[in-house]
């Protein structure tokens, strides 16, 4: 946003940049709702939420130049004072251009050091959104699979569950937990552990579709978030087949192989919380590692009566 105006020409008093030149210094408006100093009316049909307006030359301001934001925010102390520098250069540039007290060369040589300063003021408001961006997904995502961290999922989940309600469509939650981690971590090692680990999320990749939310909750646990699953055992069956084909692949001296427990949300009447699928789910995993664990027994008593 620029305006340039001069002096007392400047009849926007109700308004911030008229608020910015009267005053000679830099109006910072974080909620554009909740600013005595901003005419609520103007800004309504807009997208904007937060702006920063500076004057162009605080002694004597000819004009403003101001940065609109679409959500809430705070600008940092080096932003405002860069967004200053901006406006000063402008000033001094447009005062000589428009009183023809340079010759073209000088001119066209502050012209250039007002468009390196604006180049500047782009890149640094670059850098700190690409720095927030990569922030927010660190702060989502797990370290070893790239796949969503615990939270992560609830935050992208728990919107998903409430529309698929919405739209009457049903929701499955599957719990994973890899059998035997602690086992190849103890005999093999952690760089074997994670093979473990990194199958397992190669298989989920391989086996649900690209708009399920899947996600590693911690050490040997993951979970999955799908809508409309026409047959949830089929796609257990289809990921432990999976699984295993990875660890053919890639040549593994154990194997991997997990426990996956799920549950179902139907739309119709349906008022279990995200929170209240994921406990279903893993207790369901959990019942089913312990009648593995229990044949496993049968199985090894009913082999020592025959050697005997």
């Amino acid at each position: 946003m620029l305006h340039c105006g001069r002096g007392s020409g400047f009849r926007s008093v109700a308004a911030i940049c008229g608020w910015a030149i009267n005053h000679k210094q830099a109006a910072i408006i974080e909620d554009v709702y909740s600013d005595a100093r901003i005419p609520v009316e103007a800004y309504a049909p807009t997208f904007v939420k937060s702006l920063t307006v500076v004057p162009m030359r605080q002694d004597d301001p000819v004009g403003v130049i101001g940065v609109y934001w679409a959500e809430r925010h705070q600008p940092l102390t080096e932003e405002v004072e860069l967004l200053q520098v901006l406006a000063d250069t402008t000033a001094t540039v447009l005062d000589r251009l428009l009183g023809q007290e340079m010759p073209e060369a000088a001119a066209r040589s502050q012209l250039e050091v007002l468009e390196h300063t604006n180049a500047k003021l782009r890149a640094e408001v670059l850098q700190r959104h690409t720095s927030e961006a990569e922030l927010t997904r660190l702060s989502l995502t797990d370290g070893l699979t790239g796949l969503y961290n615990r939270r992560g999922f609830f935050l992208l989940a728990n919107p998903q569950l409430l529309q698929a309600h919405r739209q009457q469509q049903s929701v499955t939650v599957f719990f994973i937990d890899v059998d035997y981690l602690k086992q190849v971590n103890d005999h093999y090692g952690h760089k074997s552990g994670d093979w473990l680990i990194l199958g397992t999320a190669a298989s989920l990749h391989k086996t649900f579709r690209e708009g399920d939310i899947l996600a590693r909750l911690g050490g040997d646990e993951f979970v999955v978030l799908a809508i409309d699953c026409v047959d949830g055992q089929e796609v257990v069956n289809r990921l432990k087949a999976n699984a295993e084909f990875f660890a053919q692949d890639n040549e593994l001296s154990y194997p991997l192989s997990m426990s996956v427990g799920l549950a179902v949300s139907q739309w119709e009447g349906s008022n279990l919380t995200l929170n209240q699928l994921v406990s279903k789910a893993d207790a369901a995993m959990y019942a089913q590692k312990q009648c593995r664990r229990q044949l496993n027994i049968a199985e090894i008593k009913a082999s020592r009566r025959w050697s005997v």
